[in-house]
């Protein structure tokens, strides 16, 4: 199944080629295609492309939408206060 993620918008934006974000990430033009077009990719490849682009490993989920299955954190309701 096709996931959303931000790479081709991330990399287009720092004005990387596929060819040079592929080479600092130490993967293949193709898996970076792949990836662009939404189709999974292993942990340690997410990894090297988070890193490759410039980021933490904390920033992953502004590139990669959540994995564990579970849809994003809803914010809780402020509490009222009293008074």
């Amino acid at each position: 199944m096709a996931k959303s993620n931000s790479v081709r918008q991330i990399r287009e934006s720092k004005m990387m080629s596929k060819a040079e974000l592929a080479r600092k990430a130490d993967v293949t033009v193709q898996t970076i295609d792949r990836i662009e077009k939404g189709n999974e990719c292993r942990l340690d490849t997410k990894r090297k492309i988070i890193l490759a682009l410039g980021y933490k490993l904390a920033d992953r989920t502004r590139i990669f939408e959540e994995d564990n299955g579970n849809p994003p954190a809803v914010p809780k309701k402020p509490v009222k206060k009293k008074g």
